[in-house]
């Protein structure tokens, strides 16, 4: 730094001749620099606010306490932000937030604190998740996934729909149409193109364009290679080899694409074996080979979607990759006691998500909430 905030200098102690000793007032130059980047001894700070009175026309008027001052004494904005820092982006138990809060600054923080804390971002987080979901049901492309969580010691679902620049996420008791359907779901409302997996629930929704994850093709692809299945050997080269084509294909190449992918499913109804026959009611139990036949055959344009769709992506990784701290949340801390408290956790992971996303420093955001100061997520003209 140019300028450093301490500045200490060496002299030596005396003269090695005649041991007249060093002061400043000797030095004739500076030989040599070295910096240390360190932290200073935390301390909190302790701010007063009074109300001052002024009698004016024969009236005494008063002055206003700041909105986020409410109390005769309280944590102010940046211990709050650090806490649901610590508990939601660190993924830290309330009891170790406690022992580290007493070990940096010597007070006494308490469990109830923090979850006030969790509680109050979760209202101040409210308008900013509203702002994420009107971005993401306008974007042109968004992926989409859902995952289990443990909640009140049952299992319910943790949805998400995002892109590069926004995560929402959202927690329901179900995994499928009906959670989609809800009032927290953005899929409902989505005209772009929807990159997921196969679940059946996600196609339900025709006023969306879809985009399949070939990642999760690949991944079956290869289970049937390694089993002597010829056509999914083939299918595994062609998909790769467009993966690594310029995008998009048009015209010849794209009409291209289309036979060659249908060629490769007529050689697989020759090579995969019929429906086993199935004693009394019901279907016939197809194989793997099979079901995975019948779901390239009905979704071929989610399939292909990215090899002729400019801005489809190959894999739905942005959504499973936006999904990934639920997973260290729950190993680290646990499962979540309550629907409640899941849906706090969701809300808030959503928003520093997306904060990451758009290089805003997560800190300062959720401290400026705290402060009740003017915050917005909307990134114009992306």
């Amino acid at each position: 730094m140019e300028k450093p905030d301490h500045v200490l200098l060496h002299l030596p102690k005396q003269c090695t001749i005649c041991g007249r000793p060093f002061t400043e007032e000797d030095l004739q130059e500076v030989v040599s620099r070295r910096q240390v980047f360190d932290l200073p001894q935390p301390k909190l700070e302790v701010t007063e606010h009074r109300l001052g009175g002024v009698e004016c026309c024969g009236q005494k008027q008063y002055g206003e306490y700041p909105a986020d001052v409410r109390a005769s004494v309280q944590y102010g904005p940046g211990v709050r932000a650090l806490v649901v820092k610590l508990s939601v982006d660190h993924k830290m138990p309330l009891e170790q937030i406690c022992t580290l809060f007493q070990d940096l600054f010597g007070y006494e923080l308490n469990s109830e604190t923090v979850e006030q804390a969790l509680e109050e971002g979760y209202q101040l987080a409210a308008p900013l998740e509203a702002e994420i979901k009107a971005q993401l049901k306008k974007a042109d492309v968004a992926s989409f996934d859902e995952t289990g969580l443990r909640v009140g010691g049952k299992l319910e679902w943790l949805h998400t729909a995002s892109d590069a620049w926004y995560t929402h996420w959202f927690i329901h008791p179900r995994r499928g149409e009906e959670a989609l359907r809800s009032e927290d779901s953005v899929l409902k409302d989505f005209t772009g193109w929807a990159i997921h997996d196969f679940m059946p629930a996600y196609y339900k929704f025709t006023q969306a364009k879809h985009g399949a994850c070939n990642a999760h093709i690949l991944r079956e692809l290869q289970g049937l290679a390694e089993n002597g299945s010829v056509w999914a050997k083939e299918m595994q080269a062609f998909l790769l080899e467009l993966y690594g084509r310029a995008h998009p294909l048009q015209g010849e190449e794209a009409q291209e694409v289309w036979e060659r992918y249908r060629q490769i499913l007529s050689q697989a109804e020759l090579e995969e074996p019929p429906p086993e026959p199935k004693a009394g009611k019901g279907r016939p139990k197809n194989t793997p080979g099979r079901n995975l036949l019948r779901r390239l055959r009905e979704h071929e344009g989610a399939v292909l979607a990215f090899a002729l769709v400019e801005g489809v992506p190959f894999t739905n990784n942005q959504a499973e990759r936006d999904l990934r701290p639920a997973k260290g949340k729950q190993k680290v801390s646990g499962c979540f006691r309550t629907e409640h408290g899941a849906k706090v956790y969701a809300r808030l992971q959503a928003v520093i998500s997306t904060c990451r996303k758009q290089e805003r420093n997560v800190f300062e955001t959720l401290h400026a909430l705290f402060a009740h100061q003017h915050v917005s997520l909307v990134v114009e003209g992306r």
